[in-house]
């Protein structure tokens, strides 16, 4: 199984930069950053796709929808281990 290398956003963000720019090739580019040229064009197309988001007020709605689902996964958590120490103290339900 071929495992994938981590790579920060930021160096996404770069390398998508300066194949934009065409100061160097694809081919340059993909040796540069030790990633196969599809992977810099797939890099590229998001960055076209939802670079416009960036600049976009954020969604209250949106992060509010996001809140609550971490915390209920949170709540989750949270009976997981009271149902788990009842069961150690022996007050199962």
């Amino acid at each position: 199984m071929k495992r994938t290398k981590f790579i920060p956003g930021s160096i996404k963000l770069k390398a998508a930069l300066e194949l934009i720019k065409g100061e160097k090739t694809l081919v340059e580019l993909s040796r540069e950053y030790g990633v196969h040229p599809n992977t810099l064009l797939k890099w590229k197309q998001t960055l076209l796709e939802k670079g416009a988001e960036l600049f976009e007020p954020p969604n209250k709605e949106q992060e509010y929808q996001k809140r609550i689902r971490d915390l209920e996964q949170l709540l989750g958590k949270k009976e997981v281990e009271i149902a788990l120490l009842k069961n150690f103290l022996g007050q199962g339900s």
